[in-house]
């Protein structure tokens, strides 16, 4: 979760207390009572002291309020927003109202988008605040919001980035445009010289900057995302850096804040939060002009921000149930209100129409609403009621199995592992001589090449395993039990049924044992004795008949995973749950493997091994 660090004075003054009659304990259960926590109480001074050992006399010994928010309620991210929701939820002030005002012109301004920018950042939105005061506290405020956003909703710049501006240093249209590092030549916040975007990376680079970490995002582009005025002026290379020229000062009255993104609804998330959090300092409060952003083709995308409310229906008998509370929809309603949602009812009476303003965009469904009516009622109101189902945890089967299995594994020398479930498509198919059948779950917008879908066998992570401990000593004997996914028809109408392929979400997971050993040579009986020690503990007889379909024999396999000839398939209770065999010499190259290695990957369910002496003993 998120810490906001605040000044207690500074909030307790927002907040109307008087800090020398309103106790810590006071400030806690209010907090508790609103669903954020009071984490740590602390100063500049002690911090500064904990972070390098070193105490700092010049410091400040005011006292500071760590409190930790949810990571989806991006507007508790600094003081105004916290100061905000606890005066609504007191009765203290109303519901804020946010408005757009039209320009004092009549005409709005404009950022056009260059079409290079698709390759690197194809997403901006902007947005201005008119006549604003700042004080040293709400600008340093203003400033820690946006690290806070940087640091949370954006991932450290990597999807979203903000740039802030006095707006009357800047002359409108604004251009975002996508050019080679050598041609884009400005001052870079904080600096006095001029660099191109080569040498300011290099500059960054070479120093101890915190801006060192963000140059990766766009490092090895040809071309860099950079936002100009009508002027030519750099105002900022995003997502790294701000130009000095339009640096925001205490004396700045208009607001220029655009927002660099690679996903649209985040950024106008981004960019809704900083406007409406620090509208308030506005002479006409809550209030904000709109940018128009023209496309490459010369079509308007919209006029920005959109702060729009949107509409949720919650069914009030749903509310009751789910929050164990037995209110009227017009209590509800004077709830909802305490957490700065305004809300009607229905016709008849039987559901809740709820009016979510930007500030909230954590609520997406009706369970949102339950849960704000039940902070609003108080979770130390809720009564204690013993459940009307008398139930009795434990240990799911295939848990269990898999725990008694993994220590027999351990036993028998192996050592156990765990590795990323996610990994490339290659390690799937092309890098164990597979065919891609179209059995793999994808990851939607992958953030990096390496992880792009959901594994569906444990083979690649063994070997690459192995090929990550090769200064280890031979030989090497790995063993993990772990979930795969693959792919399934939607649609299921038994879900408990264990044999069944199908899935609600359109996929499935499967629990399986793998285990590799590598070494000089191949030693193909080392695996076979780990098969027969697990079917011997899970009590599962040789069937030498093959036919009675009771207990477990072998087939050869023609399996390309393996060396022609020594690839098994392990058949339990006439059913194949598995294969062992030679790695293929192609496959250990794939994977940088210099020694032969052995394999052997069991699929574990309940249904085949019901009657095992591990489950039966335990």
């Amino acid at each position: 979760m998120p810490k906001v660090n605040i000044n207690r004075d500074n909030l307790y003054k927002a907040l109307g207390f008087d800090s020398k009659t309103y106790t810590q304990e006071q400030f806690e259960d209010l907090c508790f009572a609103f669903g954020v926590e009071l984490d740590e109480v602390t100063s500049e001074r002690e911090m500064i002291k904990n972070e390098t050992g070193v105490e700092d006399l010049n410091a400040s010994d005011e006292v500071i309020y760590k409190i930790d928010v949810s990571a989806n309620r991006y507007d508790l991210l600094c003081l105004e927003g916290i100061a905000r929701a606890l005066n609504v939820y007191n009765h203290k002030t109303s519901i804020p109202k946010y408005q757009i005002v039209p320009p004092k012109n009549g005409a709005h301004e404009k950022l056009y988008i260059s079409k290079e920018v698709e390759s690197v950042r194809p997403v901006v939105v902007a947005g201005i605040l008119r006549d604003v005061t700042f004080t040293q506290e709400s600008y340093d405020s203003f400033i820690d919001l946006q690290e806070k956003l940087h640091a949370n909703i954006c991932k450290k710049r990597a999807l979203v980035s903000i740039g802030t501006h006095d707006l009357d240093t800047l002359s409108g249209p604004f251009y975002y445009k996508a050019l080679a590092p050598k041609d884009i030549k400005f001052v870079p916040l904080s600096q006095s010289k001029e660099y191109n975007a080569e040498e300011l990376f290099k500059f960054y680079d070479e120093t101890s900057s915190h801006l060192k970490k963000f140059l990766p995002i766009i490092k090895d582009s040809p071309i860099y995302p950079v936002i100009y005025d009508s002027k030519n002026v750099v105002c900022s290379l995003p997502p790294i850096i701000n130009g000095e020229h339009s640096k925001i000062k205490l004396s700045t009255k208009n607001v220029f804040i655009e927002v660099t993104a690679n996903d649209r609804t985040k950024a106008n998330i981004v960019l809704n939060t900083m406007l409406t959090m620090f509208s308030e300092y506005c002479k006409q409060p809550f209030t904000m002009e709109q940018v128009d952003v023209i496309d490459c083709d010369g079509k308007s995308t919209g006029l920005y921000p959109q702060i729009q409310e949107k509409q949720i229906t919650a069914q009030v008998d749903y509310i009751n149930k789910s929050a164990g509370i037995n209110i009227t929809p017009n209590e509800m309603v004077t709830l909802l209100k305490r957490m700065s949602l305004e809300s009607k009812l229905s016709s008849d009476e039987k559901s809740l129409v709820v009016d979510v303003p930007v500030t909230r965009s954590d609520i997406m469904h009706a369970c949102d609403i339950m849960e704000d009516v039940a902070i609003g009622y108080g979770y130390d109101n809720l009564k204690k009621e013993i459940p009307n189902c008398n139930t009795i945890g434990r240990v799911q089967p295939i848990n269990k199995l898999s725990e008694l299995l993994a220590n027999e594994i351990a036993l028998a020398g192996f050592t156990e592992i765990l590795t990323f479930v996610l990994c490339q498509n290659r390690d799937n198919f092309t890098a164990l001589n597979k065919v891609d059948d179209g059995s793999s779950v994808k990851i939607s917008n992958a953030v990096s090449e390496e992880f792009t879908e959901v594994r569906t066998n444990l083979v690649s992570t063994l070997l690459k395993s192995v090929s990550a401990n090769k200064a280890a000593p031979l030989p090497l004997k790995m063993f993990e039990i772990s979930d795969v996914s693959i792919k399934g028809s939607l649609g299921n109408k038994d879900l408990s049924d264990p044999n069944s392929n199908n899935s609600d979400v359109g996929a499935y997971n499967k629990r399986m044992l793998g285990a590799i050993y590598c070494n000089q040579s191949a030693k193909i009986e080392v695996i076979h004795g780990l098969l027969d020690r697990i079917m011997l503990v899970l009590d599962i007889k040789l069937d030498t008949t093959r036919s009675s379909n009771k207990g477990y024999y072998l087939e050869l396999s023609d399996d390309k995973l393996f060396l022609p000839g020594t690839g098994i398939n392990v058949f339990v209770n006439g059913k194949r749950v598995g294969h062992m065999g030679i790695v293929h010499p192609l496959v250990l190259k794939n994977y940088s493997c210099s020694f032969p290695c052995t394999i052997l990957e069991l699929e574990l369910t309940i249904d085949t091994m019901a009657h095992n002496v591990l489950l039966r003993d335990n």
